[in-house]
């Protein structure tokens, strides 16, 4: 799995360190996974976050590592607003046919 929590701190604009999965990532890709499932074209029994990184725009970009059951895991994009905005989410993309071993990368 990508390398988590260590070297220098973020870059402005630039992603984080990739760190472990937290409730509130999970409770991000609960609320996107209608979307992804309609733009994966299936339905996924498992939907776990492990892992992510975060990149600060106008808002907040969120690049997660979703396990969907067997060695089957995705990459989402999902960008959340400012405060201001109403901290609104909203599915950007998602890249399939990823591994466990797949470090996590701007798209």
């Amino acid at each position: 799995m990508d390398h988590l929590g260590a070297g220098p701190g973020q870059v402005c604009g630039g992603m984080g360190h990739v760190k472990h999965a937290n409730t509130e990532v999970q409770k991000i890709c609960d609320e996107v996974k209608p979307q992804v499932e309609a733009k994966a074209g299936k339905n996924f029994g498992v939907f776990k976050a492990i892992a992510f990184s975060t990149q600060t725009v106008a808002g907040t970009n969120y690049f997660i590592k979703v396990h969907v059951g067997e060695k089957e895991y995705l990459h989402l994009r999902v960008f959340r607003s400012l405060p201001c905005a109403g901290y609104k989410i909203s599915l950007q993309e998602i890249q399939k046919s990823k591994t466990s071993a797949d470090p996590i990368e701007y798209f």
